[in-house]
Formats: structure tokens, C-alpha cells, sequence
């Protein structure tokens, strides 16, 4: 990044919010802030005796009004509140007194809700300060600079870890029992690995479970993870333990450029192995690969795109929650069957006979069952007609005895040409034709026209390309007449 030097700035603050001198030592900081935070940790909650609506260490109250009707009133109420020992303050003991006005207020109904605000505030400001002064980086671009140019990311950027983690690296959880805050010190997550599955519709139709071997990370067994023999690892020196590095370089005058990347010493990881150290089953990495068979159960109905998650089966890494394995379903395309949901549709083309006179015909189930497929006597299908069979689409997921129905589209295929003595025969089977309502006079003045035969898709792509086509030259013919007109300027 390249920028002007920082202009300095506040660098008094933090000092002042744990108390201590800015020539205070690193013991001194510590001291300062275990005294500070366990007395403006949020789960302590302030003493309940000064509880009020206008001076509480850390509440505020929202009030939801509804149903406003009357004129302004003047409305009294009482509370009982305290702090419980979880993130939200609850109705108990210490009773309190509140008058405002309102406009046009009828109470139909109102809530209180209580929130940790200016505590939380002062704890995350207390841990930011203790954050960067323990920092000899940081706390040396901050004496010099100020706590704008930590902002502006300098001292490894202006990221602020939970102030929670830096108290429980003290503690080692909270000091004030009695259930104390659920807050522990939270490990990182692992990255979910997600493998596509293809599966046929016959698969979704009947489950299946197919056998799908991996690799993997995991925790080295003969060092736990630690990637030492004696389990113990150094704080990086190169990066102060924080995996990343800032160089600064002076372009000139106020230039100054500032790059951020990974610490080449501990490879981003914040601490060193020593190399007599080092586990020699996974040579200080601290995992080794293994392979693993999974079966992959396939139940029966189940979606394209469905997911199928084994948790806690994905890469290890030290003091990081195992992510999943996620297998999506992907649903080959099937030649006869499509699906909808929980249906099936299939197209069964018949020939004008059929249609006219009945038909029969058998069709191959995805179970292989052979179904019997026939019209009833004297019925007439209409071309592009459906007909529907419950029960034989696709078993529903985790109600495999429940089925869609199974939709069988009609296409009708009319003869190219009949000859004379079809058309006399078809004539006197068929209802007769309309009669014409136009005199023999009147035909005479009409204009006798000829049909063809035409594919109405060809046809629109061909004056689609016809239109563009002219398009393009009333383009080129405007941007040439733009040319003549500024050469006359």
C-alpha cells in the first residue's frame, strides 16, 4: 500500500484505560489488566444496588408500544431487574421507578428488553488496550504514532481478537461461578470438503449405498498434534507468534510502503519446532495422511442437490474443530424419465389409430417391474393430452411406502397423406364437415392461396439473424456519418 506516514495521533489512550504509566513493563501490564478485568467483566454484572434508568453501568431499556389511541398520559410503572449470569439482564430483585409522557398513548400491550451495552463496551475497549501494548510491535508503532495508525492496519493490521479469548487465556474460563458466562475459549473451525455425487434415477428410485475412499488429515497419534517429541513448541521470534509479517519501507519523503504477508520462519503458524524436537512420525507438521472408506447411504427419494454430511470427518488440524464431509447429489439425466419433485413424466407417442381407436403398449419401470399401459373402450386421446398413474412415481425421502404419480405425456402422429379413397372412407366414419357459409359468388372474389409446410423454430432463428444483421449496418452507417460530420468541424 502506498500512502503518506501516519500522522500521529492519541497515543495516551489504552495506557490510561489499564491505569499503568507508559513506561510500564510487560509484568506491569499484566497485573493491570487481570485487576481491571475481572472488575469490568460483563458476567459480574455491576452492582445491583445502583441499577437505575438513568445511571446503569451497562443497560438500556426498549420499550414497544402498540395500540396508541388516547391523548398524552402520564404513565407510572415499576420494574424489578438485575443482572443474571448470562449475556441479558432478567426481572429479579432490585425495583426501580420510571415517569415519562407519552403522545397518544393507550398501552395495548408493551415488552422490556434489556441488553449488556456499555459493560460489554469497556471490557472489548480494556482487551484491545492490553491487546496492543503487549504487542512490542504494536506497542512500538503506537508510541510512535498513535492508535490511528493501527487502524490504518499498521503493527500487522487493525484486527481485534475477542476479548473473551484474552480473558480466558488468563482465567481459563470465568472467575465468578455460580454458572459463570458460557463463553469459553472458542477453537477455529475446519473447512467443510464437499465432493459432488452423480447418481442415476434408478439410485434415487431404490437407495443405494455406494463405497467412496478418501484422504484425510489427522492428528499425528504418536505426538498428539504437537509435532514435537517432548509436546512443546516456541513462540515464534520472527513474527511474535502472530503468523504474519509487516514490512515497512521508506519510499521518500512522507511515502512510506507497508506489506503484509506470511512469516517465512513458522510458515504463518506463530510458533517453531526445534529440529532435534521434532515428532519423527510427522516431522513437526503436526498431521499425517490417511485413507478412509465411507459408505455413502443413498435413501430412497431423495433430491437432486440433496446433501449428505459426515461430521467431523474432514481435515485435522491442531486446536481446530474437525470440519464435514458433504457429498451433493448430482441426478444423471435420464433417456425416458424426467422427475419433478416427487413425479414422474415420461412421452409416449401414439399413431392417429391408436388415438382414434385405442391403444395398449408396456412400459419398463425404473425397478424393472413391467407395467400394462392401455385406454379404456371407445375412448378418444387428444394429441398433447396427459394421463396420470398414482402411485408409481418416485417414493417420497424418508417416506419410502408413499409415491408420486407417474404422468404419461401423448404426442399424436398424423399420417403425411391420405389418398381418395381414404378421405371417402374417413368421410363416412368421421362426423361431417361444416358446411361453407359462402355463397358460390362470394368464393369467386376471394384470393385462392397455398400452403407449405414450414419448421417454425428454423424460421425464427433465420429473421433473428436477419434483424441483427440489419441492425449492425444502420450501426456502421451512423458511426461513418459521426466521422463525416466532425471532419466538416
Amino acid at each position: 500500500m502506498f500512502g503518506r506516514g501516519p500522522k500521529k495521533s492519541d497515543n495516551t489512550k489504552y495506557y490510561e484505560i489499564l491505569g499503568v504509566p507508559k513506561t510500564a513493563s510487560p509484568d506491569d501490564l499484566k497485573k493491570a489488566y487481570k485487576k481491571a478485568a475481572i472488575k469490568n467483566h460483563p458476567d459480574k454484572g455491576g452492582d445491583p444496588e445502583k441499577v437505575s434508568i438513568d445511571d446503569s453501568p451497562g443497560i438500556f431499556v426498549v420499550l414497544i408500544f402498540k395500540r396508541l389511541e388516547e391523548d398524552a398520559r402520564t404513565i407510572k410503572f415499576k420494574f424489578n431487574l438485575t443482572y443474571s449470569m448470562s449475556h441479558v439482564l432478567c426481572i429479579k430483585y432490585q425495583s426501580f421507578e420510571c415517569q415519562f409522557k407519552l403522545m397518544a398513548v393507550d398501552i395495548g400491550f408493551f415488552s422490556v428488553a434489556c441488553y449488556r451495552s456499555r459493560l460489554d463496551k469497556q471490557f472489548k475497549e480494556l482487551a484491545h488496550a492490553y491487546e496492543v501494548l503487549s504487542d512490542p510491535e504494536k506497542r512500538e508503532i503506537y508510541d510512535q504514532y498513535g492508535e490511528d495508525a493501527l487502524k490504518e492496519g499498521m503493527g500487522g493490521g487493525g484486527g481485534m481478537h475477542d476479548p473473551f479469548d484474552i480473558f480466558s487465556s488468563f482465567f481459563g474460563g470465568s472467575p465468578f461461578g455460580g454458572g459463570g458466562s458460557s463463553r469459553g475459549r472458542r477453537q477455529r473451525r475446519g473447512e467443510d470438503v464437499v465432493h459432488p455425487l452423480k447418481v442415476s434415477l434408478e439410485d434415487l428410485y431404490l437407495g443405494t449405498t455406494k463405497k467412496l475412499s478418501l484422504s484425510r488429515n489427522v492428528l499425528c497419534a504418536k505426538c498428539n498434534g504437537k509435532g514435537s517429541k517432548s509436546g512443546a513448541s516456541m513462540k515464534c521470534s520472527g513474527c511474535q507468534g502472530n503468523g504474519m509479517k509487516v514490512t515497512i519501507r521508506q519510499l521518500g519523503p512522507g511515502m512510506i510502503q507497508q506489506m503484509q504477508h506470511p512469516c517465512n520462519e513458522c510458515k504463518g503458524t506463530g510458533e517453531t519446532i526445534s529440529d532435534k524436537d521434532r515428532c519423527p512420525q510427522c516431522k513437526g507438521e503436526k498431521v499425517v495422511q490417511e485413507k478412509k472408506v465411507l459408505d455413502v447411504h443413498v435413501e430412497k427419494g431423495m433430491q437432486n442437490g440433496q446433501k449428505i454430511t459426515f461430521p467431523g470427518e474432514a481435515d485435522e488440524a491442531p486446536d481446530t474443530v474437525t470440519g464435514d464431509i458433504v457429498f451433493v447429489l448430482q441426478q444423471k439425466e435420464h433417456p425416458k424419465f424426467k422427475r419433478k419433485g416427487d413425479d414422474l413424466f415420461v412421452e409416449h407417442s401414439l399413431s392417429l389409430t391408436e388415438a382414434l381407436c385405442g391403444f395398449q403398449f408396456i412400459l419398463s419401470h425404473l425397478d424393472g417391474r413391467q407395467l400394462l399401459i392401455k385406454s379404456q373402450p371407445g375412448e378418444v386421446v387428444k394429441p398433447d393430452s396427459f394421463k396420470a398413474i398414482n402411485d408409481e412415481g418416485m417414493p417420497m425421502y424418508q417416506r419410502p411406502f408413499m409415491k408420486g404419480k407417474l404422468y404419461i405425456h401423448f404426442n399424436v402422429e398424423f399420417p403425411d397423406s391420405l389418398s381418395p379413397d381414404q378421405v371417402e372412407a374417413l368421410s363416412k366414419i368421421l362426423p361431417p364437415k361444416p358446411q361453407s357459409q359462402l355463397t358460390d359468388m362470394e368464393l369467386d372474389e376471394c384470393e385462392e392461396t397455398t400452403l407449405h409446410d414450414v419448421n417454425i423454430e428454423d424460421e425464427m432463428r433465420r429473421k433473428q439473424a436477419q434483424r441483427q444483421e440489419a441492425y449492425d449496418e444502420d450501426e456502421d452507417m451512423h458511426d461513418g456519418a459521426q466521422r463525416v460530420q466532425c471532419a466538416q468541424q
